[in-house]
């Protein structure tokens, strides 16, 4: 949220700059420069430049900006060599507020508009821009997505208080969802490649054609799952079915590796509950055919999930947490006034539920 803001603030700051001719702002959205590798490819220690600049140094020199001390002397000798100077402590401070973690190319497009913005609002304070019921409802705006900024980094700091023991409870509680199983599995097409015919056909014709094409991979997936249980390996079976179906192109590989069980269609998912080496039953959709072996089951271990879990109860708790914001208030628009249909946008869009991360249901306790 805040790279965001900042982006904007700096666009239409930069904005001003181009309408005269100037030195070309790097954009926001272009990536950092890769880093320099060391000869295994990894990323060069570089040494910290801005170590060596004490807290009390100029890091920003804006010449022929008047600091208030002598804008107020109001001597014009010496406002012409004037100017204002934004030590390093300063300009980090700054920098803290807008985005604690901010990257030096950041830094340094902020530095390149930080300037531009003090000059711009200094002449506005002397034009009397500062001032007037216009500029306070701006002002009042401003500060409230600001406040709405701050809520939600505190509410995603507070998420982030994660404790190892909450960690080990979720994992216990949901072992089944950290289960690997290492699977195979074939797939034969549901309908078969047919030649066009050598006459026209009509309607039913045609629908009978096609239907006798999906009887006969029925046929075929009950015959390889006949071999499958057999003992049949399962490279060959998958070739087997795609010739069986007409299919010119390479089939996929029969071999599905280390997969959980969420990674399976939820009508697929029985395929966790075979023993190793068991083979499981024809299972049908309007996509095909489908049959599994498992090779092996195993429950990752806590170290492996650790930060998967971490980050999962962080974003439920975060959502959570705003979800309960949402549904602390309503809101009634006088539809004679803003009209039945809101336009799309950042303060147009019509509210929506919030989507929440579902929560794996805690299995029963198995006995041993």
């Amino acid at each position: 949220m805040r790279t965001v803001c900042l982006a904007c603030l700096l666009a239409g700051t930069l904005a001003w700059g181009q309408a005269k001719p100037a030195v070309p702002t790097p954009s926001l959205e272009n990536r950092p420069p890769a880093a320099d590798k060391d000869d295994k490819g990894q990323e060069a220690q570089k040494p910290d430049a801005a170590a060596s600049v004490a807290p009390g140094d100029p890091v920003i020199t804006i010449k022929g900006l008047c600091d208030e001390r002598t804008e107020a002397s109001g001597s014009a000798s010496s406002s012409a060599g004037c100017q204002t100077v934004i030590t390093r402590a300063e300009f980090e401070k700054i920098a803290g507020a807008l985005m604690p973690t901010m990257a030096p190319q950041m830094r340094q497009q902020l530095a390149n508009a930080y300037p531009r913005l003090l000059v711009m609002a200094h002449d506005a304070e002397k034009r009397g821009l500062a001032q007037g019921e216009q500029f306070d409802e701006r002002m009042h705006f401003a500060r409230l997505q600001i406040l709405s900024q701050e809520l939600s980094r505190a509410l995603q700091e507070e998420s982030a208080q994660i404790s190892d023991k909450e960690i080990e409870d979720y994992y216990h509680n949901n072992t089944a969802a950290y289960e690997q199983a290492t699977l195979e599995r074939i797939f034969v097409p549901r309908s078969k490649q047919l030649d066009p015919p050598k006459e026209k056909l009509s309607d039913d014709e045609m629908k009978a054609r096609q239907k006798a094409g999906e009887d006969e991979m029925t046929k075929v997936a009950d015959s390889l799952h006949t071999r499958a249980v057999a003992g049949g390996d399962f490279t060959t079976l998958q070739k087997d079915a795609f010739e069986a179906a007409g299919i010119k192109s390479t089939p996929p590989s029969a071999s599905l590796g280390k997969m959980r069980r969420t990674s399976l269609p939820p009508t697929h998912s029985a395929a966790f509950d075979l023993k190793p080496g068991e083979v499981s039953q024809v299972l049908s959709d309007a996509g095909g055919h489908y049959f599994y072996k498992l090779e092996a089951k195993e429950v990752q271990p806590l170290d492996a999930v650790k930060e998967e879990i971490k980050r999962m109860l962080q974003n439920q708790r975060m959502q959570d947490a705003m979800q309960k914001i949402q549904q602390s208030f309503t809101a009634d628009l006088n539809q004679a006034y803003f009209g039945a249909a809101m336009p799309a946008g950042p303060m147009g869009a019509q509210p929506r539920p919030m989507q929440t991360v579902p929560k794996p249901a805690r299995p029963a306790q198995k006995s041993n």
